[in-house]
């Protein structure tokens, strides 16, 4: 207790249990989220290791309950997790629309678009309704300076073909069905339009999923945490049950919390759906990849050694 309270007066916060799974810098029970200071506070109250004991404990909790996984579901945020654009939007939006009479540099779409993307949209929470249209001719325009229809269909229908997207880790297939192999079952939960789907489908990944939560079709968006639960209703899972992993801190962290699962970020915590296999599967720790050599998926959870 003294240890923990030289290390406060530091300037740390000790977080203790699950919820503070994704946060911070280690991992699970007292979990470090200090400073420089704090740090020097802790070598000098003699701490030879700050380990993420509680983080492992965590899960031989939840596979005492579950098995041999730590969770029953996995819920996956789209754009910036598990897709992301194969060429810069700036650029597609100028090459695009040269041919328009769109002049503006890649660096002015970009500063007009961000402008106009954290406006409030109307008087609906929503941006995206259904096909999500009027929403992103706002945008195109605002970020082009270009009305013209013709040019915002063409940008349109681009962005729900497989040439426009890419998936962000070439494993994910291999690492899905291992997860429902395993009886995990995987949704997307995503901020998107209607466009979603087909998406999937042009990507050959809709498969990989039991369901799609998608804010255009439950007229909810992240992070209201309704979102997450009509996923979790939809796979049959409690809350608790279920781990969301999204690139966004906001609406995939702090949503899905509320909501009642757990939550990792992706970038931050976990860098690639082995790494989530890992900390689900208890034998997840021996990964296949594509060319079927085995690879050992590291732990995210940093360890401090003084």
């Amino acid at each position: 207790m003294a240890v923990a309270a030289r290390l406060r007066s530091a300037g740390a916060r000790l977080v203790v249990g699950p919820a503070a799974m994704a946060v911070g810098r280690g991992g699970g029970e007292g979990r470090w989220m200090g400073t420089a200071t704090a740090e020097a506070a802790g070598a000098a109250a003699g701490i030879a290791r700050w380990e993420p004991m509680g983080a492992r404990e965590y899960y031989d909790y939840r596979r005492a309950i579950y098995g041999d996984i730590t969770h029953k579901a996995i819920l996956v945020d789209a754009a910036g997790t598990l897709l992301a654009p194969t060429e810069p939007m700036a650029q597609v939006y100028r090459t695009i629309g040269e041919k328009y009479g769109v002049n503006y540099s890649e660096d002015e779409i970009l500063m007009r678009y961000r402008r106009a993307y954290a406006q409030p949209w109307g008087r609906s929470r929503l941006r995206y309704v259904d096909d999500g249209r009027p929403f992103w001719q706002h945008i195109v325009s605002s970020s082009t300076g270009c009305s013209d229809l013709q040019y915002f269909e063409e940008l349109y229908q681009y962005y729900t073909t497989a040439k426009a997207w890419r998936l962000c880790d070439p494993d994910a297939k291999y690492v899905f069905e291992a997860l429902r192999k395993a009886g995990v079952k995987t949704a997307v939960v995503s901020n998107f339009d209607t466009r979603l789907r087909p998406l999937l489908q042009a990507l050959n990944c809709d498969h990989w999923f039991d369901a799609v939560a998608v804010s255009a079709e439950v007229a909810v968006e992240k992070p209201n945490p309704t979102i997450f639960l009509k996923a979790c209703e939809f796979l049959g899972v409690k809350p608790e049950e279920a781990v969301h992993i999204g690139d966004d801190r906001r609406n995939d962290l702090w949503g899905a919390r509320d909501a009642g699962c757990d939550a990792w970020l992706w970038g931050s915590d976990v860098y690639s759906f082995k790494e989530n296999q890992a900390h689900i599967i208890k034998s997840g720790l021996q990964c296949r990849s594509q060319k079927g050599s085995e690879l050992r998926c590291k732990e995210s959870f940093v360890r401090w050694v003084t």
